[in-house]
């Protein structure tokens, strides 16, 4: 009998209230009938930093190798992947066509680590349109930078903070 790898979809989100400036993330993973979601929110960030940390917390939640689906609404993740943008920038010591760097890098590397054991496909959704998937982790998303602002509106600002939030473990 051969092994058969589990499949998990992965829904992601990001959110920020000025680029730069607060943001949250979120993301659903879904296993057969199982559901786990998580958010967060840094105080200081920019929104391509918050899909990309949506996507690093939900691969961190995977124990084994698996088959993933990935839904995302962020060109910016879907294209590098998809399009070998990643691989691409790698090999150019984190350097794009121009010769610019790359900006993320700590963010990509840790992805690429991340999903070097899954076997990963991923879909763009429109974001903010008929998937709900999508929309829910929008509304986490906000709803977590709005908790991490409002729970610290009385505190100096420190930059390095972040907020997470995890409501269980998936079975």
């Amino acid at each position: 009998m051969a092994f058969e790898r589990k499949h998990v979809d992965i829904f992601t989100d990001g959110a920020c209230t000025g680029n730069p400036g607060a943001g949250g993330w979120a993301c659903i993973l879904l296993y057969k009938k199982a559901e786990k979601s998580l958010s967060g929110a840094d105080p200081a960030t920019t929104n391509n930093r918050m899909e990309m940390t949506a996507l690093i917390q939900a691969l961190k939640c995977l124990k084994e190798s698996c088959d993933v689906t990935v839904f995302s609404d962020s060109s910016y993740i879907i294209n590098a992947f998809n399009n070998g943008w990643l691989d691409s920038w790698m090999q150019h010591g984190f350097r794009k066509s121009d010769g610019k760097p790359v900006l993320n890098v700590d963010l990509w590397q840790e992805l690429y680590s991340l999903t070097r054991h899954q076997h990963l496909t991923f879909k763009w959704v429109k974001g903010h349109a008929d998937n709900e998937m999508n929309n829910r982790c929008d509304r986490m998303a906000v709803q977590a930078y709005r908790d991490y602002m409002e729970s610290h509106k009385d505190q100096p600002q420190d930059g390095d903070a972040q907020y997470t939030r995890d409501p269980g473990e998936m079975e």
